[in-house]
């Protein structure tokens, strides 16, 4: 075994996450299926996104396939960015659903990757603000 003479006085980190750009393009390329309703003032309702890795690999350099999916729904699910970009999202849809302002919406965010498939499922809680009488 060789003793070590000389050392470093910097520890040094790899750390790997989503890039700013990513968040925007696979917001872009998803498909959006969003489905709920509004009981009295109560609205419940879901947003599915799916982004086929294939249909960006003309904007991507990563190889769009199951690994590269599996490590963007690991990232997705800790990026502050991608949760808040998701909420506007679904906050947007639920909106057009109910046909009216929804007032402290509760996103959840779920991210997941099915084969070469990143799966999102935005799942939104609110109320109808109560008007003034």
């Amino acid at each position: 075994m060789a003793m070590a003479r000389r050392v470093s006085l910097f520890e040094r980190e790899v750390s790997i996450r989503l890039a700013p750009i990513a968040v925007g393009l696979l917001h872009d390329a998803a498909r959006v299926l969003h489905e709920g309703e509004l009981t009295g003032d109560i609205y419940a309702g879901s947003t599915m996104m799916t982004v086929d890795l294939a249909n960006t690999k003309h904007v991507i350099s990563d190889p769009p396939d199951a690994s590269t999916a599996q490590r963007i729904a690991f990232l997705y699910a800790s990026d502050e960015r991608c949760r808040e970009h998701a909420r506007r999202i679904a906050i947007t849809e639920a909106r057009r659903v109910a046909g009216c302002d929804i007032g402290l919406p509760h996103v959840d965010v779920e991210s997941r990757a099915r084969g070469a498939e990143l799966h999102l499922s935005l799942n939104v809680e609110a109320t109808r603000p109560r008007r003034n009488p």
